[in-house]
């Protein structure tokens, strides 16, 4: 940078600084800026020859009053000119003021862009580093789309001197995370990756910075950076600290640049060439090698860069996963910072080792450090690291040391903070029903749980508990008799009572033998905790009373007495006093056999897997349960579970009241039961258990409350002010994005059903469950976060663009504004359908993540066979029918090449999920498939035959479809068309 001479002080700007500074109050302060601005405004204006100097000193003063929080609202026509000099302070001022204070929109970019294109091509390699400062620090849209193709041949140029190159590497790295679509690198690629090889270390290093964003995004066009990557590391990593003095650091050689390589590795898999991988495991030896080194200095910047490098190269190494050795050997280096003195690595260490405790290769070599650990977990004084070992802990355990390592998380849990309770809680609960062998042990852990613990165990927990002792005989003797015991305790958690009044109501009979737990001694114990209990609480309670009427007919009359108290018939509560007078009413009029039809044992529950995994996802955000691990736990827990549903615990002890819901936990897309037409990828399944298992969507009666509409009212969906998300009518809003490419592929995906995953990125998940019947369909999306920083300001509008508004009604509820890290939202959008209709509602999606805003739109998989309603037909009424829709207009037919294999169960089920009936034995050739079905809208029923003629042999359909009006058979065969 060129010197600076003692002309350019500025005395001026020196004396206006002091002035302010000399201010005793905030008036005088305002008072002196006002004279100043006034006294700037009038040199702007009267005086037309200021000189490059006076515009500087005045420009200065401006950004400084607009650092010190004044608006400033001219003077940015005399930092435009100020661009222009040749003088590098003059241009520096002029660069600064335009990044601080000149919006994107601003009518004078254009130009400034000038300025900076001049500058670009002046090949003075001082401005030029000055506009790509601007460039970067700006970073519009408006700037990417004017410079974004010419910094990549700044950047490569041959005669492009080394500062001018980091600069340029530098600034198109901030161009392409803000507008990544006008990047694009083509014939660049090959040359910005060899910048790895340029002699320059500063260039290497702005451009690796570069370049690993690149390979993020895309990873096949620089994969070729990989043996640079390696070749770069291997020269650092065996270069003496000597050899780089200008970029060793405390004795460490470059360890920037060696932390962005080894990052860079991490973006692809282990190198296939065998010489390259050879020596990349070279270089990571020596790293791992150097850490056992005596220290070459005492400073803690030294031990820092060090242990960044080798922390970097573990991230590696575990990223790989094929190496053993390695593995192990980073295993016992972690091992040895379990105890160092320094917090902050002894936190890291056991971060990482809860990654290479997943690994088959390194998961013993972790388990011989659970003393060490679990000295931690008690010893800790930092809670962070306290949880880390919890972490490491509940990574580590498998069979052999699971029952040593939750009766140690149950001892912490007693004194554990309460930020971390929770999850502990969690973590106990699904360690012991993964890992347990004795069911026995299982109950005993859960109820200690309970006790130890009882305000942070959910309602997951004990609905598991529950679930898994129905399913098991054998178990259900003892687990009666152990909440009986646990119940005598004089202070008992409501969750313990909950548990023991599902378990006594229904296996109560087992334990009855005994004089000390009879049915009388049993219905005491529970009632003496009902006045202590919720309202929920005493619900379940009621519904265990009922349950003992027909275990034990001689506490009939003491629990009529109870339920006809007043305290229970007249109970303020609604809920309470309709469970007491049905079941009063139940027990005094219903037989003994009839009683005991209704009040059977609960049947064992469907076999389904844990949602305490997705419990815990959704605490720890992404990362925290791999879907390895909950693949892991459906196997394993499945030995213990003999199936486990979703059901809460009361909602089978009250099943006959009728008055129970379903759980929370429901599967809520249908994705754990029943065959599917086109199944997801195992990975966007996998994460919808985990992202979606808690939506809370009424599983059973999906559409109860939905009824047809009414001639009295114009539209079922009508909602007041305020009450919906949906965008006015006409059209999207104006600043919504376009929707995406792939908007109708995700379409067609969900023509033939109604669950599954809509959308997915790095970023958001959205699932989407609907039904419909008749007119109307509601649909349930559910917005999940997959990062670990909050989604803010999200917001959603469904429109109906252009002439789609007069036929499809849809209203869309508010959604959440906040989505927490690994959380997820659900929203509610109701449909009408008013005629026959051709397009898609619009989805548009807005939230800021890290500040950068997302927006993006889809359609909605609505479309016109939603609204069909199957009719049942006789061969004889089918081809009736079939002659009577004979006008061309009403036939559209297509022929078309099989896309997929042509299976026959696969056909019948896709015609089925169309939404039409499909009639057997109908068609005189077995081989075809026709179909009849009713679109029912508000304005007319429109009818509609299919019959889909499958060639095996030639791999070809023909598929005609009929109906009364012809634009539906169009849209239908269309849509069809695309799902075979």
């Amino acid at each position: 940078m060129p010197a600076v001479s003692k002309g350019d002080g500025m005395r001026g700007l020196a004396v206006f600084i002091s002035d302010i500074r000399n201010c005793k109050s905030k008036e005088a302060e305002i008072k002196r800026i006002n004279k100043e601005l006034a006294n700037i405004r009038s040199k702007f204006k009267g005086d037309k020859a200021l000189d490059g100097y006076s515009k500087k000193k005045y420009v200065c003063k401006l950004l400084f009053i607009f650092l010190l929080g004044h608006d400033i609202d001219f003077g940015h026509m005399e930092a435009v000119n100020l661009l222009s000099s040749n003088k590098y302070t003059e241009k520096q001022i002029g660069y600064l003021f335009i990044s601080v204070l000149v919006n994107s929109n601003s009518e004078l970019i254009r130009l400034i862009n000038n300025a900076i294109k001049n500058d670009l091509s002046s090949r003075n390699p001082t401005f030029m580093c000055l506009a790509l400062h601007c460039i970067a620090n700006v970073g519009s849209r408006e700037m990417a789309e004017a410079f974004a193709g010419e910094i990549p041949r700044i950047l490569v140029a041959g005669d492009t001197m080394d500062s001018v190159k980091q600069s340029a590497a530098l600034c198109l790295l901030r161009l392409y995370k803000t507008s990544p679509d006008l990047v694009l690198m083509g014939e660049w690629t090959s040359r910005v990756v060899h910048l790895l090889n340029d002699q320059h270390m500063g260039v290497v290093t702005a451009a690796i910075s570069l370049i690993t964003c690149l390979s993020q995004k895309n990873p096949d066009e620089f994969k070729t950076c990989v043996s640079l990557a390696v070749s770069r590391l291997s020269r650092i990593v065996s270069s003496a600290s000597t050899d780089l003095q200008d970029y060793t650091y405390y004795f460490v050689p470059a360890p920037w640049l060696s932390c962005k390589l080894l990052r860079l590795l991490q973006c692809y898999p282990p190198p296939e060439d065998g010489a390259v991988k050879g020596r990349l495991v070279e270089c990571l030896e020596t790293i791992l090698n150097k850490a056992q080194e005596p220290p070459k200095s005492k400073k803690v910047q030294h031990s820092n860069a060090k242990n960044a490098i080798l922390f970097e190269a573990i991230s590696l190494i575990i990223h790989y996963d094929s190496e053993p050795n390695l593995l192990v050997r980073a295993c016992n280096q972690l091992g040895q910072f379990l105890q160092h003195r320094e917090t902050n690595l002894r936190y890291l260490a056991l971060e990482s080792m809860c990654t290479l405790a997943s690994s088959e290769f390194s998961h013993e070599a972790v388990k011989t450090h659970i003393e060490t650990v679990i000295n931690a977990l008690k010893t800790e004084r930092d809670v962070s690291v306290r949880q880390r070992a919890a972490d490491l802990l509940y990574a580590m355990c498998d069979r052999s040391n699971a029952k040593q390592i939750v009766a140690e998380m149950l001892s912490y849990l007693e004194t554990a903070d309460y930020s971390i309770r929770e999850e502990m809680v969690l973590k106990v609960a699904i360690l012991a029903e993964k890992y347990a062998v004795d069911y026995s042990w299982y109950v005993d852990t859960i109820l200690n749980l309970i006790r130890i613990a009882g305000d942070y165990v959910s309602e997951e927990v004990w609905y598991r508990v529950i679930q898994i002792v129905i399913n098991r005989d054998d178990v259900q003797g003892y687990a009666a008799k152990t909440v009986f015991e646990a119940l005598q305790a004089p202070a008992c958690h409501e969750n313990m009572v909950k548990v023991g009044g599902y378990i006594l109501g229904e296996f109560g009979n087992l334990i009855a033998g005994d004089p000390r737990s009879s049915p009388l001694v049993q219905f005491n114990l529970l009632h003496s905790k009902f006045h202590l209990c919720s309202v929920p609480t005493r619900a379940l309670l009621l519904s265990a009373y009922i349950k003992f009427i027909n275990l034990f007919p001689e506490t009939k009359s003491t629990i009529q007495e109870v339920l006809r108290s007043d305290s229970q018939i007249r109970n303020s509560d609604v809920e309470l006093q309709q469970r007491a007078v049905e079941y009063l009413k139940l027990s005094s009029i219903a037989s003994t056999d009839v009683l005991a039809t209704v009040l059977e044992e609960m049947p064992p529950f469907p076999e389904r897997e844990s949602s305490i995994l997705a419990k815990l996802k959704k605490k720890k955000g992404p990362g925290a349960v791999s879907v390895n691990e909950l693949e892991e736990g459906k196997r394993e827990g499945g030995e213990l579970n003999g199936g486990g549903g979703e059901r809460g615990g009361d909602n089978s002890t009250i099943a006959a009241s009728n008055a129970s819901t379903p759980s929370p936990s429901a599967d809520l897309l249908g994705l754990r039961t029943g065959p599917q037409v086109s199944a997801a990828p195992p990975s966007a399944g996998s994460l919808l258990v985990d992202v979606f298992s808690e939506a809370g969507v009424n599983d059973d009666g999906f559409l109860r409350d939905l009824e047809p509409p009414t001639e009295s009212s114009d539209s079922l969906l009508a909602e007041g002010p305020g009450d919906s998300d949906s965008a006015p009518p006409s059209a999207v809003s104006e600043d919504a994005a376009p929707p995406l490419p792939e908007s109708n592929e995700l379409l067609n995906k969900f023509v033939c059903k109604n669950n599954g995953v809509l959308f997915e990125n790095q970023l958001l998940q959205i699932g989407i469950k609907s039904e419909y019947r008749q007119n109307l369909g509601r649909m349930y999306l559910f917005y999940g976060n997959k990062t670990s920083v909050q989604f803010v300001t999200f917001t959603t509008t469904v429109s109906c663009p252009g002439e789609l508004h007069p036929q499809l009604n849809v209203q869309a509820k508010p959604v959440e504004p906040l989505i927490e890290g690994g959380a997820q939202v659900q929203q509610v959008i109701n449909i009408e359908c008013l005629g026959d209709f051709c397009e898609a509602p619009l989805l548009n999606i807005k939230f800021r993540y890290g500040g950068a805003l997302q927006n993006l739109s889809l359609k909605l998989p609505v479309t016109i066979n939603k609204f069909f309603q199957p009719t049942e037909m006789a061969s004889h009424d089918f081809f009736q029918r079939w002659k009577q829709l004979s006008q061309p207009q009403q036939e559209a037919q297509k022929i078309f090449k099989a896309s997929h294999a042509m299976d026959t169960e696969v056909i019948k089920a896709k015609l089925l999920g169309l939404g039409m009936a499909l009639l057997e034995n109908v068609d005189p050739n077995p081989e075809n498939f026709v179909c009849a079905g009713v679109i029912q809208t508000k304005a007319q029923q429109v009818g509609s035959l299919l019959r889909l003629e499958p060639n095996a042999q030639a791999q070809m359909y023909r598929l005609t479809l009929r109906s009364s009006k012809d634009t539906v058979s169009k849209r239908l065969c269309e849509l069809l068309a695309e799902q075979f």
